[in-house]
């Protein structure tokens, strides 16, 4: 087997491709992600070799006449690796009892996979770019946004004796506390003498989640309550 000056040329875009994708993995690595170092290292590499090989393709057979039964178009490659990527984002998302968890896990292997694509089409300058905006916004920008007073959705669920008027002091309680109520559900058991209220809460302060399980566990006829 002898290399040609594209297959070296292929192979530094390959290697170049997987440190890259796999920098990016690594920190989702570091913080306990599915889709870590190995994951993103693969995608940038699969991606890389697939527009290689779109582009080979192209130097073999772009320059046929018109009239010949081939049509080569190395941007359809890139378009469908694009939408493949999206599959194995998803997979990454999960749902979690009104919370979503995953959109930047699935946001750095479409990213892994665009950087793995500029690498297979010789865009080195563009790649190593993209790259260190990428960590820069995993690294530095996650310490801002713990910084940031942001609003959190929880859910809020009440075992109560069904007591008169309990569910208004609960909302009243709530409310008083900094959380905004956002959708409730009511279970009352009539043998048990027993009423189960589910909340969904909007909270806006860090110091809420405690202040709101304090009060509403000194209210009378409160048997259990759980906030996550």
């Amino acid at each position: 087997m002898v290399l040609t000056a594209f297959d070296a040329d292929a192979m530094i875009r390959l290697v170049l491709a997987s440190l890259l994708g796999g920098l990016i993995g690594l920190e989702r690595e570091l913080h306990g992600r599915a889709a870590g170092f190995r994951t993103h290292l693969l995608v940038s590499l699969g991606a890389a070799l697939f527009m290689s090989v779109s582009l080979y393709f192209y130097q073999a057979y772009g320059l046929l006449s018109a009239n010949t039964a081939v049509r080569v178009d190395p941007a359809r490659v890139a378009a469908q690796i694009v939408v493949g990527i999206g599959f194995l984002g998803g997979g990454a998302i999960l749902r979690e009892k009104g919370s979503i968890r995953g959109l930047t896990t699935a946001a750095c292997l479409w990213v892994a996979a665009a950087i793995g694509v500029a690498c297979g089409a010789g865009l080195f300058a563009i790649s190593l770019v993209v790259t260190a905006i990428a960590l820069i916004s995993l690294l530095i920008l996650k310490k801002v946004e713990g910084i940031l007073n942001k609003d959190s959705y929880q859910q809020l669920v009440v075992l109560s004796d069904d007591l008169p008027g309990q569910s208004e002091q609960i909302e009243s309680i709530v409310q008083d506390c900094g959380a905004r109520l956002m959708e409730t559900a009511v279970d009352r058991q009539l043998d048990a003498a027993t009423i189960r209220f589910e909340f969904q809460l909007r909270l806006a302060t860090r110091g809420t989640p405690c202040r709101l399980v304090d009060r509403l566990s000194a209210l009378a006829g409160v048997r259990k309550l759980s906030l996550r």
